[in-house]
């Protein structure tokens, strides 16, 4: 067999030429070229969430207009998450503190949901985001927070889960000075996912790590340490 090459034929297959470097692989590369226009978007531009925005000295903050007891968290907790991939303010916002107030009101009705948060937070992952992946391990380590039954009903979850931990695991990039301002707004992407998976182990009973470290090969338990 002879292939043709832009310098000379080369016999027995294809050789790149002097010089060349191979592709990048991508891994890491952003997933959301395009805004992403989630389900809560559409439903929040429709009105359909008894919920404002009050702004004061303190910042921002959600005005909800109902009893969090009179929510249906099977309906309303899984649509606040799909707003975890937002990019487009002001939509972002409200995706997240919608979380954080509901997580921490939900009391056990999250661990009820907890399947079917686990599509919304895989997408929001792998939009390969920084900044939403900063925001959905912040979200991740509050849910294991709210009850201590959570961690272990993550621990099937984590092949869906985990594999975009291990791509950015080692994402600890010297900026300089920006490396330090972003330590400071908990927002290194490295730091953020050492301290979800030593969450997730302490949470995740027996056989939380080796399930971590199956998905994470770099990650060295912390229980075992002790």
């Amino acid at each position: 067999m002879v292939v043709e090459t832009h310098s000379r034929k080369i016999e027995g297959g294809y050789f790149a030429a002097p010089g060349s470097k191979p592709p990048k692989a991508g891994a890491t590369r952003r997933r959301d070229a395009q805004p992403i226009k989630t389900t809560f978007r559409k439903l929040y531009d429709r009105g359909e969430f008894p919920i404002s925005v009050v702004h004061d000295s303190n910042g921002n903050k959600l005005n909800w207009q109902v009893s969090f007891s009179t929510l249906d968290y099977h309906v309303v907790l899984p649509l606040f998450f799909t707003g975890l991939s937002e990019t487009v303010e002001p939509y972002a916002f409200i995706a997240r503190q919608g979380v954080h107030d509901l997580l921490s009101h939900g009391g056990d009705r999250v661990l009820q949901v907890v399947p079917q948060l686990i599509m919304p937070i895989k997408d929001a992952l792998n939009t390969r985001n920084p900044s939403v992946v900063c925001r959905t391990l912040k979200v991740l380590q509050h849910l294991v927070q709210c009850q201590s039954e959570i961690g272990l009903a993550l621990v099937p979850y984590y092949r869906q889960i985990l594999p975009v931990f291990d791509l950015f695991k080692s994402r600890n990039v010297n900026l300089g000075d920006g490396i330090y301002y972003a330590q400071q707004k908990r927002e290194n992407l490295g730091d953020l996912i050492q301290e979800t998976l030593e969450m997730f182990e302490k949470a995740g009973g027996e056989d939380a790590f080796i399930n971590i470290k199956y998905l994470v090969p770099t990650y060295e338990s912390v229980v075992a340490q002790k």
